[in-house]
């Protein structure tokens, strides 16, 4: 028989216009990064005076966890804590703590560039972090500075996630924007440092986040050409997704050296699946990573808002919820050009 817990909760799940439940939260704890990616952050317009939020708009560790709680009514079970660089945010593991005893959580991750990981890994794993992604397009140091606008070093991004499998953070999972002329011309030497050990690498098709990255059609590799690609060298095998919904595609070595995923929204979108929301810095709620406006949460939040009230909200922006823009890619660039959120404000 379900518990009482179990059959409130189904009972409970709240569906958008095309029937996808809500079921992942990813919070943006910071607007801020120490990276300057071209296809996220590009320098040129992310400068030194470049107005970022300030700390008092930064929704505070209690704020995230009542956030958090509230979606959790709906359906949410999975949290994912990202930036900009979340570990830019001195009180991180205090966010972690707030948020890993949440009841019914069943996995809390946070995704990172790395650079700052070695420093923090044992105060994350032991305030209750459960996994950790890196962002990493690239072992070759001349590609790893141009993809991260000749920012960081590659080594410290190395040792951090070397120190994130010695404190048990796994299974640590590589993303690598797969983008033309660029990463794509070293996509077997990184497999070939990560093979036979725990770590996932999962490539992702350059995508049109925001409107700020120069993206063009032509930049993008498909999924299938890398898939070929790395065949040819080593034989794979598909795996059975480990959820419904879930976005990579995963593949395992033949020879029993490891797992590798790809992420294809241009060629292959997922939207028919996508049960995502995303919570910005600021409280902002996005229900697309393409998404051109939002909700904004803190206001009424600090206004005095109950938790009947800012549920009820919820609940109203994903019941209306009809996003598909991946699917819809090829109509909408034909259009005329929409202003979209930029990818580091709601966390990718």
């Amino acid at each position: 028989m379900p518990s009482r817990v179990a059959e409130w909760r189904a009972a409970s799940v709240v569906k958008d216009t095309w029937k996808r439940p809500l079921r992942d939260l990813r919070i943006s704890v910071v607007d801020r990064c120490n990276f300057r990616c071209p296809y996220c952050m590009p320098a040129e317009i992310y400068g030194s005076d470049y107005a970022f939020l300030s700390r008092q708009q930064w929704l505070t560790p209690g704020e995230l966890r009542r956030i958090a709680g509230l979606f959790m009514q709906l359906g949410v079970n999975k949290l994912r804590l990202t930036g900009g660089e979340p570990l830019l945010r001195r009180d991180i593991a205090e966010i972690v703590a707030t948020l890993s005893d949440l009841p019914g959580l069943k996995d809390l991750a946070l995704t990172t560039n790395g650079t700052l990981l070695a420093g923090y890994v044992s105060e994350l794993k032991a305030a209750g972090l459960r996994r950790i992604t890196v962002s990493l397009d690239s072992l070759d140091p001349i590609v790893f500075r141009e993809m991260s606008g000749e920012r960081g070093e590659l080594e410290t991004v190395l040792e951090g996630i070397e120190a994130a499998q010695n404190v048990g953070l796994d299974p640590i999972k590589v993303n690598v924007v797969v983008q033309k002329g660029k990463s794509d011309r070293t996509i077997l030497d990184l497999l070939e440092y990560f093979r036979g050990t725990s770590v996932i690498v999962r490539f992702i098709e350059y995508m049109d986040v925001g409107t700020l990255n120069g993206w063009r059609l032509d930049e993008v590799v498909p999924s299938k050409t890398v898939l070929d690609l790395i065949s040819a060298r080593w034989p794979l095998r598909s795996l059975e997704p480990n959820y419904r919904g879930e976005v990579a595609r995963r593949y395992a070595f033949e020879d029993g050296k490891g797992e590798i995923g790809f992420i294809s929204s241009v060629s292959e979108p997922f939207c028919g699946d996508c049960h995502r929301a995303r919570l910005s810095a600021d409280g902002t709620m996005y229900t697309c990573l393409f998404a051109t406006e939002g909700i904004n949460l803190r206001e009424p939040l600090r206004a005095g808002a109950s938790d009947a009230d800012l549920v009820g909200l919820l609940q109203n922006i994903w019941r209306q919820r009809g996003d598909r823009y991946s699917e819809l890619r090829e109509r909408k660039m034909n259009e005329k050009k929409e202003s979209r959120i930029e990818m580091y404000r709601m966390g990718g």
